[in-house]
């Protein structure tokens, strides 16, 4: 209770500073405190300055002032009167303390008709998400080692991370990743394969620990013509590049980070909560217990498509930390090929994803054959491959409203390695922005899953076998799972969340004897 408590302490600071943040230079300049030159601080624009106050190098100055230090700010304005715009501008920018430390140096030369992009030289971003998630009971005659207890009736978790980016030359970046997390899922993160949230990793956390979340290298090689812009986030530093162009990145990754992306059902701190709807339910995807590993990709882009290949270490034992280190044998590669298109004035995407993996992996049908193995899956380990497909597509129906659909298969035949247990999965959904009621920055989803196993992987279950997340100790009558899932994501600032989230669970764990389950979840995110 003490270490709740101090973490709930040490989050309500940077939650005030967030909900009467940001204060920006243009509503300084309007207040009147130097409201007779006729500029802004965001963005200087050489032919709207008096060319009496134009200092030798205006137009190669920005500023950003997403936060203020209020007592700097005050006192800087304090000094204003009498000064001259120059001196004007140069106390503001002196006081401004940028809290998402943004690099204002930007590419100049452009013509006239482009607006000038930013290209910054260095980052360092902050997020924080909690959730409270709970279940008050359900229907269970019996239960296993792998169930969902129905008197396990909440439980909450806590993530923190800092995002560090560099420069390091031409088309070079470097970005690091610590992350803090806390918590545990319901049951510890079992009874139902697709998990309802994707802040749970597969261990938890009693008192909290760090890791590290990413760490990688990333260079990019254009290749000439029509230029686009990337504009700034967590891992990316806002640059223009080439529409053209070869990117690769190698180091610490999560593979989703690339692969199996979604623009209305991918982020589990803004959008949904449960694990089959953040990423496809079927793809087995390379990553130890906290989801990340180390591996490579490489993407072509062009304007209409996108092209990327990964290959990616994988862990020594099914979902553990250690990695194998056999390099040549134990690996998981991948090929996603998306396809951009536009019908009318609103844009889709569609993604076709396969993948081949080898690893020290057991056999469910090995392990049934032999009863002398009582159901243990590790004593038929051994390296050998499995595959999969997915289909993730995105749709822009109008401008306020989005569809998604994903589809997912994987063979089957051998234990889960990484991810959950699923080998056949279909989801889609519908994402609402709240312009309607006048809250357009605010978001509504509603979506539905179903998902089943191999026969193989069914008959291993019912024996009494366990995998990663379920294992009731039998499985009697087998039945497709399935789950509804809506949230609403209340917006309160642009880098504040609230978010409430309810989901309903058919045949937890494929299991028509237990359930069905109503969770009910609470999220907390902020960012900056």
């Amino acid at each position: 209770m003490f270490v709740r408590r101090q973490r709930l302490f040490l989050l309500l600071p940077l939650a005030f500073v967030l909900l009467i943040s940001p204060v920006r230079a243009q509503d300084v300049l309007n207040s009147g405190a130097i409201a007779d030159q006729n500029f802004s601080l965001a963005q200087l624009d050489d032919s709207k300055v008096p060319a009496d106050v134009q200092s030798p190098n205006a137009k190669d100055q920005r500023w950003s002032l997403h936060f203020q230090s209020t007592e700097m700010l005050l006192g800087g304005l304090a000094n204003l009167n009498g000064q001259n715009a120059s001196t004007q501008v140069a106390l503001l920018n002196e006081n401004a303390a940028s809290l998402d430390l943004k690099d204002s140096d930007f590419k100049a030369g452009t013509s006239s008709e482009e607006a000038v992009t930013e290209q910054q030289n260095w980052l360092l971003h902050v997020q924080g998400t909690e959730v409270a998630q709970g279940q008050p009971g359900f229907h269970s005659p019996y239960q296993g080692t792998n169930s969902l207890r129905p008197d396990d009736n909440i439980r909450q978790s806590s993530s923190l991370d800092l995002f560090l980016g560099v420069r390091l030359w031409s088309g070079g970046e470097f970005y690091v990743n610590p992350e803090y997390y806390q918590g545990f899922g319901l049951s510890n993160t079992h009874g139902i394969a697709a998990f309802p949230n994707a802040e749970n990793y597969k261990v938890g956390q009693k008192i909290g620990d760090v890791f590290n979340a990413h760490m990688f290298l990333r260079q990019t090689f254009g290749f000439g013509g029509e230029q686009e812009d990337l504009s700034s986030d967590q891992l990316q530093l806002a640059e223009r590049v080439d529409v053209s162009r070869l990117t690769i990145t190698i180091g610490r990754l999560a593979v989703t980070d690339q692969f199996d992306a979604n623009a209305y059902a991918h982020s589990s701190r803004t959008q949904f909560l449960n694990w089959a709807l953040v990423d496809n339910g079927a793809f087995d995807y390379a990553a130890d217990s906290v989801g990340v590993i180390e591996g490579a990709t490489f993407e072509l882009n062009q304007k209409a498509w996108a092209l990327r290949y990964g290959i990616f270490d994988v862990p020594r034992v099914s979902n553990g930390f250690a990695k194998d280190g056999h390099f040549l044998k134990a690996w998981q590669q991948m090929l996603e090929f998306e396809e951009r298109y536009s019908i009318g004035d609103h844009s889709g995407k569609v993604r076709l994803l396969g993948w081949l993996e080898h690893a020290h992996m057991g056999s469910y049908r090995e392990t049934l054959d032999d009863p002398a193995l009582m159901e243990d899956i590790t004593k038929t380990r051994r390296y050998r491959f499995q595959y999969g497909f997915a289909l993730s597509a995105e749709q822009e129906i109008t401008k306020d409203l989005g569809a998604f659909l994903r589809a997912s298969w994987r063979d089957g035949q051998e234990e889960v390695w990484q991810f959950t247990d699923i080998d056949r999965s279909v989801s889609a959904g519908l994402q609402w922005k709240g312009s309607a009621w006048k809250r357009p920055d605010d978001t509504v989803g509603l979506a539905g899953i179903v998902d089943g196993l191999s026969s193989a992987h069914r008959d291993f279950l019912a024996a009494g076998g366990l995998g990663p997340l379920i294992g009731d100790g039998k499985l009697p009558h087998y039945a497709v799972e399935g789950v509804l899932e809506t949230y609403y994501d209340l917006q309160l600032t642009k880098n504040v969340h609230l978010g409430i989230d309810y989901q309903f669970v058919g045949n937890p764990g494929y299991n028509s004897d237990r359930g069905p389950v109503n969770i009910l979840s609470s999220r907390f995110h902020f960012q900056f």
